[in-house]
C-alpha cells in the first residue's frame, strides 16, 4: 500500500522560508516521478515542482527561483523548500506520485498525500 504524508506548513509572514516534507511508504521515491501541488482557496490544484527518477526537476513559472524540490532516497521522503514567501503562496500543498503521463497534470498522478496547509500573510 503507498502512503504519502506531508508535513511542515503553517502560517508565516511574506519574505520568511518554510520545508515541506513528504515521508513515502510502498514506493521508492529513487524510481518514482515526486511532485507537489497545491490548491489555493477557490481556485484547481495547481502544479508546483517535480523530481524525475533520475534527480531532474522542473518548477512552474510561479516558484522558479524560489521553491526547491528534493529527495533523500535513503529516507524515502520528498521536501519543498520554499523561500520567499508571498500571499499567493497561500494554499494546501499536496505530495503526489507519479504513475504516468505528462509531469505537470493532476490526472498522471495516481498517490497522493492528505495536504499541508501553507498560509503567508502579508
Amino acid at each position: 500500500q503507498v502512503q504519502l504524508v506531508e508535513s511542515g506548513g503553517g502560517l508565516v509572514k511574506a519574505g520568511v522560508s518554510l520545508r515541506l516534507s513528504c515521508v513515502v511508504s510502498g514506493r521508492t521515491v529513487r524510481s518514482n516521478f515526486m511532485a507537489w501541488f497545491r490548491q489555493a482557496p477557490g481556485k484547481e490544484r495547481e502544479f508546483v515542482a517535480v523530481i524525475t527518477w533520475n534527480g531532474i526537476t522542473y518548477y512552474s513559472d510561479s516558484v522558479k527561483g524560489r521553491f526547491t524540490i528534493s529527495r533523500d532516497v535513503a529516507k524515502n521522503e520528498v521536501y519543498l523548500q520554499m523561500n520567499s514567501l508571498k500571499s499567493e503562496d497561500t494554499a494546501v500543498y499536496y505530495c503526489a506520485s507519479h504513475r504516468d503521463g505528462t509531469y505537470y497534470l493532476e490526472e498522471s498522478y495516481d498517490y497522493w498525500g492528505q495536504g499541508t496547509q501553507v498560509t503567508v500573510l502579508s
